[in-house]
Parts: structure tokens; C-alpha cells; sequence
């Protein structure tokens, strides 16, 4: 299998080598993604190569393979921005964090450059993906996104921004039916009685 578009890959994105050799589900799944990807690149239409490429990194990512996960994702978002499908872009965005957040908590105990930088691309594709969230075509879509990146940035240490996030996700969920909390969060509002 050839890929014509693929970037240098990084010798911290191979997998171990122990896994390396192992038969398993994850490993048949990352063949039959490879096969998709090749396919893909016959045509090397924007949405397919996206699909393809995140189908990839989802399985690198089932073998902990984070580095080769994260590369084919970044690959992945290139496709998918020049369809301005918004959908897209944010579930990759989402990946791409998750992914980064993982890679980031492999190197913490060492307190490493490689750890730091990790979670400095986390919080930017967490950011991405925030102000991105918006313009996803299903509103309860829109609710998991804000949930799942803000899950990422609590792990990341940025609780704030976490509970801001959740705040605007129970906006979404319940309206009107939420006031604003002096605290800056949210406080559920007292339910009108009907006959009033």
C-alpha cells in the first residue's frame, strides 16, 4: 500500500513493538481502514479521503498507537476544511483533541516538551472545535460536542473553560427553563405555576 499524500511518519507515532505483531480485531480493522484509504486515494475526493483517514486514526488509536492516530486525524482535517461541512470538521476536531489529550497524559509523569506541546494542541483543536459547534447541522449534536470537549479540557486542568462549556450545553438542553447564576454558571429557575 502506497499513500501519495502521506506525511513523514514520526518515529514516536509507530505503535509498540509487541502490538505491533499482534493478531487481534483492532489490528484486522486498521488493515481493512488501510485498504478503504487506498481506494480513497484513487479518487482523492475530499470526503472520502476524510472518512478514510479518520477511520485510520480510530483504529491507530484502538492499538495506542496516539502519534499515528494523531497524524492521520490532522491529515483528515485538511480534507475535510475545503468541504465546509461543519459536521465533519468537528468530529475530527473532537478526535484530534481527545487524541492529543491522551498523547499529552502519556508524557506527563516526565513533564516533558512533548507533553506540554500536546496540551497546547489540545486546547487549540478543543477551541476549534467550541466555536465550531454552532454551525453542526443537529442541535443535540451540538449538546455532545460541548460535553465531550469539555470532558477533554477538564482532564487538560482547564476546568473553567470545562464548566462554561457545560453551562452552555444545559443552555441548549433546557432553554428558558435555566437563569443565570451570579456564580456565572447556570441555576435552574423555579417553574412557573400554571394557573398564574
Amino acid at each position: 500500500m502506497h499513500h501519495r499524500d502521506a506525511t513523514p511518519v514520526r518515529s514516536d507515532a509507530l505503535m509498540p513493538e509487541a502490538q505491533a505483531l499482534l493478531h487481534s480485531p483492532a489490528r484486522s480493522a486498521l488493515r481493512e481502514a488501510a485498504a478503504a484509504l487506498d481506494l480513497a486515494e484513487r479518487c482523492r475526493q475530499p470526503l472520502q479521503m476524510s472518512l478514510a483517514l479518520a477511520q485510520m486514526a480510530r483504529c491507530y488509536r484502538a492499538l495506542r498507537a496516539l502519534g499515528a492516530a494523531e497524524s492521520c486525524l490532522e491529515r483528515a482535517l485538511a480534507w475535510a476544511r475545503p468541504l465546509g461541512a461543519a459536521d465533519q470538521a468537528v468530529e475530527i476536531l473532537c478526535l484530534l483533541a481527545e487524541t492529543s489529550c491522551a498523547l499529552a497524559e502519556q508524557h506527563a509523569h516526565a513533564a516533558s516538551r512533548r507533553g506540554h506541546a500536546a496540551l497546547e494542541r489540545t486546547r487549540d483543536w478543543a477551541f476549534e472545535a467550541t466555536g465550531l459547534a454552532g454551525r453542526v447541522a443537529d442541535p443535540h449534536w451540538e449538546i455532545k460536542v460541548l460535553l465531550r470537549i469539555s470532558d477533554v479540557l477538564d482532564r487538560c486542568g482547564d476546568h473553567d473553560d470545562a464548566v462554561a462549556l457545560q453551562s452552555r450545553a444545559l443552555r441548549l438542553m433546557y432553554g428558558a427553563q435555566l437563569a443565570p447564576d451570579p456564580a456565572g454558571g447556570v441555576a435552574a429557575q423555579a417553574p412557573v405555576p400554571a394557573n398564574s
